[in-house]
Formats: structure tokens, C-alpha cells, sequence
């Protein structure tokens, strides 16, 4: 195997699977959301977004973006065989979670109810607040962990911790969840308001992000415990001399990180000023009473169906990073370019048909798994805002490669441009189109193509890189569209002579047999794509006894 073909598929190794984990762990958190969602309904999703748009934006703020930031400084180090740095890095890191994270949490705990009513306009949210606020330390600590071990290329570390707190999170969320909304229940009927049912059972559901997240932390402490003796063996054999101080350190990290940490709150605050601006807005005009259940839908429905398949993104984003910024430390462009166009060209691949098997089966889907709350409008959200998925990936993908490639700051300049332009559209769909939600999907769709764009100019300017599109782009549209119109009919007509369930199951089954027959006869995917994968080279050797390639190729 030539040294291109193993770079790549190193990067696509490392990147499947954290994509796995990733994956795995959105299918047990729309495991978790849904039966939570039948339990709490459209309103308590409202006040447990609430809640969590704001956190996730504190998340960020204290922690979110250190994984991405250490595994940067830890693959530069050793990069160079500078092991003692490296791990006067990790304990810097660590440091720096300790006050960002102890810091934040004390802040959060303390204006939970400024923070829910007066900024998210959502004052129910402010029990599932305070009770995320201790989370926060412990994600911080459990960042630096993950980031250490991603920096060293070791990615099932990180994956398996996620796949024990998503569990751990779905049993005690789902349980505190049913138990507490039967205490509002009857503490409601006490206060004569129903309302309290719905944000006892929110702050139930929240209780489970704490113990998973510390279940997960406690996991990679006994990771980093068990490999201690190797990691100490590197740093006693480094003869390089260490002179950084904690506060070079400290310097270095947040010079790292604060880049990234805007980056990051420029997609999420999107969310926290999206439901801020939509709650102001219902209640100027005297709606509410619906504006919670609103929300509940596009969060708890909606955006849990598309954030499923930007996992990927988001995995291939942390494999990309340390390795592109190996190879801009040795000034190996050309490899950085092949990494580069192989991660583009792989997530594209899988988001355009989940973006058109959202739209074309996302109503079938909604209502195999919900049993409550408003399912129409949910449908008619993915129908045309599933190719989000999309632009999202897009965008996340150039915010890693910008990132690998030392241009911190771009994309914080780029994501703030989006978010300017998405909020002046939002403000105006909302007040002068009176799209009500809706203006909330497209705003997000906008954001999500601006980024895209501004990233994909940005990586141009740094590398001269352009994207290929046939393989890339087209072939995958044209693929998606023609599974889009036969998983559609297929669904249609079976629908029309037997269950739904049945029609569905045939329908995803044969919606994924025909976008990838259509990939293979359009020549979406080559020899060099196919290697990438397991069993990719006997899988070609196959196909091209069937005609399907030819020997030149």
C-alpha cells in the first residue's frame, strides 16, 4: 500500500471510529429523547432546551473546545518526540479545566434563574439549569482526557468513554425523568399549575448528563492510570529539555483554545439566542402560551433527527486536526492536501442521502417513534430543512481544517459573519415574513451555507486548495436524488396495501441499496476510495469482474 493510501487511511480509520462512537451514541440519545419526549411532552422538551441551549453555550465557554485544543498541542509535541512538553501539556490542561470548569459551575448554579428567565425567556428551565450546573466541572476534566488521548491518535479511548456515558445518561435521565414529573404532577395540582409536571420532569432528565458524564471521566482516569507506566517510561527517555513553566502552559492552552471556544460558541449560541429571540418575540405578540410546545418540536424532534448523521462530521473534524497539523509541522502540503480532499469526499458521501431520507422519509420515521406532540409539523421542518445536514458537515469539516492548517482565527472571523447574517434573517422572517418556527429552521440553514462558503474561500487562500467536485459533490447528489424517487414510491405504494412499519423497513433497506449501486455505476467511488475501507480491494477486484471498472482505471 502506497504512504498516501496509508495516510488516508489512517485518518479514515481514526475518524470511523470516533464516527461509530459518535453515531452509536446519537442513537441512544434519540433512545433517550424519545421515550423522554412520550414522557415530558413538547412543552417539558421546551424548558429542557432551555436549559441545555444555555449550558451547552457555558459547556463551550469552560470546556467544550479543550478536547480539539489539547489533542492540537499534544500531536505537535509528539510530532517533535518532546514528551516531557507533552505532558507538561496535559497537566496545564488540566489545571485550566479546574478553574474554567469549578468557576462556571459555581456561576451557573448561582443565576440559574436570571440566566433561564431574563436571557432565554424560558423561566421553567431554571430547575433543569441549576441541576446541570455541577456537570459542568466534570465535563471540563473529562475534556482534557479525550483531547490527550485524540493528540496521541488513540480514538477508542474517547469512544468508548462517550458509549458509557450515553448509556449510563439515557437510564438514570429516562428514570429521574418519569419519577420526577410524577412529583410536579402532583406538586402542580397543589399550585394549580399544570406547568410544573412538564419542568420537574426537564430538570429529571438533566440529573442523567452529571452521573453519565462522570461515569465517563472516571473511565478515561482508569485509561490514563493503566497506560501511566508506558507514558512515563517516553517522558524519562525524552532528553529534550523542558523549560516551560505552568504559566507558559496555561498561556499556551488559552492562546489555543480561545480561538476554538469562539469558533464553537459562534454554531451553538445560535441556539440560545435563536430561542431567546423566538420566546421575546411569541410573548410581544401574544402567543405564549404555544411558544414552549413550538420549540419542543423543532428541538426535541426535529433537531434531534439531523444532528444524527453530522456526527460523522464531527468525528472526522477531531481524527482530521491532529493529523493535519503533524503534516503543516513538517511542511508536507501535499499530504495535507490528500487528508484534506479524503474527509470531504467521505462525509458527503453518507450526508446527502441522510439529507434525502430525512426529507422523503422523515414523517414515517417521526411517527414510528413518537407517540405524542406534534408530528405534521416536524415533517414539514425535515422536509426542507434536512439539507442542513449538509451544509453543517460542510462547515464543520472547515472549521477542523482551518483549525489543522494554524489559521485559529479564521473561522472564528467566518462563523461570526454567519452568525450576524443568520440573526438579521431570523429577526426578519420572524417580524416582517411572520414565518413563526420556521424562520428558526432556514436561520439555521443560512448560517450553516455562509460558514460553508466563507471556510471553503479561507482554506483556498491558506493552501490553495480546491475541492473535486464530480466525486465529491455530484455524483453524490445525483445518486441521493435517484434513491430519493424509488425509496419514495416504494414507501407510497406499500404504505397504501400494509403497515407502515413494514413499508418503512423496506423502504430505508432500499433506499440504501440503490444510493450505492447508483455510486458505484456513476463511478462516485474508485480503487483508491475502496482501499480506504475494509475489504475495499477484494470489493473492487469483484466489481470490476462484473464490468462495473474497467483495468485502466
Amino acid at each position: 500500500m502506497s504512504e498516501k493510501r496509508k495516510i488516508a487511511k489512517g485518518i479514515v480509520v481514526q475518524g470511523s471510529i470516533l464516527a461509530i462512537a459518535g453515531i452509536i451514541c446519537r442513537i441512544i440519545g434519540l433512545a433517550r429523547r424519545v421515550p423522554l419526549t412520550n414522557i415530558i411532552g413538547d412543552i417539558g422538551n421546551g424548558y429542557y432546551a432551555g436549559a441545555y441551549e444555555f449550558y451547552s453555550i457555558i459547556l463551550i465557554l469552560s470546556s467544550y473546545s479543550l478536547p480539539s485544543a489539547v489533542s492540537k498541542l499534544i500531536a505537535q509535541r509528539q510530532s517533535r518526540g518532546q514528551y516531557k512538553k507533552m505532558q507538561k501539556v496535559f497537566q496545564g490542561a488540566l489545571l485550566f479545566a479546574v478553574i474554567s470548569g469549578g468557576i462556571f459551575s459555581v456561576i451557573v448554579f448561582i443565576f440559574a434563574d436570571f440566566f433561564a428567565t431574563t436571557v432565554m425567556g424560558e423561566a421553567m428551565s431554571t430547575m433543569a439549569l441549576r441541576v446541570l450546573a455541577p456537570t459542568i466541572f466534570v465535563v471540563a476534566l473529562m475534556a482534557v482526557f479525550r483531547g490527550y488521548f485524540q493528540g496521541l491518535g488513540v480514538m477508542h479511548f474517547t469512544a468508548v468513554s462517550q458509549i458509557l456515558e450515553q448509556i449510563i445518561l439515557v437510564i438514570v435521565s429516562l428514570s429521574a425523568a418519569s419519577l420526577l414529573f410524577g412529583i410536579g404532577t402532583k406538586y402542580g395540582n397543589l399550585m394549580m399549575n399544570e406547568n410544573y409536571a412538564p419542568a420537574f420532569g426537564a430538570a429529571g432528565a438533566t440529573i442523567g448528563c452529571g452521573v453519565g458524564a462522570l461515569s465517563g471521566l472516571l473511565l478515561m482516569m482508569y485509561f490514563y492510570s493503566h497506560n501511566k507506566r508506558a507514558i512515563d517510561k517516553r517522558v524519562l527517555n525524552d532528553t529534550s529539555k523542558n523549560k516551560d513553566t505552568f504559566l507558559d502552559v496555561l498561556f499556551l492552552i488559552t492562546k489555543t483554545a480561545i480561538p476554538m471556544i469562539l469558533c464553537s460558541v459562534m454554531y451553538n449560541i445560535c441556539g440560545v439566542v435563536d430561542q431567546s429571540v423566538f420566546n421575546h418575540h411569541m410573548i410581544s405578540i401574544g402567543e405564549e402560551n404555544v411558544k414552549s410546545a413550538l420549540w419542543g418540536v423543532y428541538s426535541g424532534k426535529y433537531k434531534l433527527m439531523i444532528t444524527l448523521p453530522i456526527a460523522l462530521a464531527n468525528a472526522m473534524c477531531s481524527a482530521i486536526i491532529p493529523s493535519l497539523t503533524a503534516s503543516i509541522e513538517n511542511k508536507d502540503y501535499v499530504s495535507a492536501r490528500s487528508k484534506m480532499a479524503t474527509v470531504i469526499r467521505v462525509t458527503m458521501i453518507i450526508s446527502f442521502p441522510s439529507a434525502f431520507g430525512l426529507a422523503i422519509l422523515g414523517k414515517p420515521i417521526l411517527n414510528l417513534l413518537f407517540n405524542t406532540g406534534e408530528i405534521d409539523l416536524a415533517a414539514i421542518m425535515l422536509l426542507y430543512g434536512s439539507i442542513s445536514v449538509v451544509f453543517f458537515s460542510l462547515s464543520t469539516l472547515g472549521n477542523g481544517i482551518l483549525q489543522g492548517l494554524n489559521k485559529l482565527k479564521t473561522p472564528v472571523l467566518n462563523s461570526l459573519i454567519a452568525f450576524v447574517l443568520h440573526l438579521l434573517s431570523l429577526v426578519f422572517m420572524l417580524k416582517v415574513l411572520k414565518m413563526g418556527i420556521h424562520s428558526v429552521v432556514v436561520a439555521n440553514l443560512l448560517f450553516a451555507v455562509f460558514v460553508s462558503v466563507l471556510n471553503h474561500l479561507a482554506i483556498y487562500r491558506t493552501i490553495a486548495y480546491k475541492q473535486e467536485l464530480k466525486q465529491t459533490f455530484i455524483i453524490p447528489l445525483i445518486s441521493s436524488c435517484i434513491m430519493g424517487v424509488i425509496t419514495f414510491l416504494v414507501y407510497f405504494i406499500i404504505s397504501k396495501v400494509g403497515p407502515d412499519m413494514l413499508a418503512l423497513a423496506i423502504a430505508m433497506i432500499l433506499a440504501i441499496v440503490v444510493y450505492f449501486v447508483s455510486l458505484i455505476l456513476l463511478k462516485g467511488v474508485n480503487e483508491y476510495d475502496l482501499s480506504l475501507i475494509p475489504f475495499g480491494t477484494k470489493i473492487y477486484s469483484f466489481l470490476r469482474r462484473l464490468g462495473l471498472y474497467k483495468d485502466e482505471e
